[in-house]
């Protein structure tokens, strides 16, 4: 797998995966990419107040960097 930016689409993805209790390495495959990939979206783009995973704030977040 190589390294890509992800997309809105895979951060939507990610996140309702994430409420319908899938786990980093079920959402990595899905997507394609490796599992430490998840864990660092996840960690670098929550909301750091309410620790919570959200796409939209997510890639605000990441377009801003």
């Amino acid at each position: 797998m190589k390294y890509k930016q992800l997309t809105l689409k895979e951060r939507y993805h990610i996140w309702a995966s994430l409420k319908r209790g899938s786990t980093q390495k079920d959402i990595a495959q899905s997507i394609g990419v490796y599992p430490s990939a998840i864990s660092r979206e996840i960690q670098r783009n929550s909301d750091k107040a309410t620790k919570e995973y959200h796409y939209a704030f997510a890639d605000t977040k990441a377009q801003r960097r």
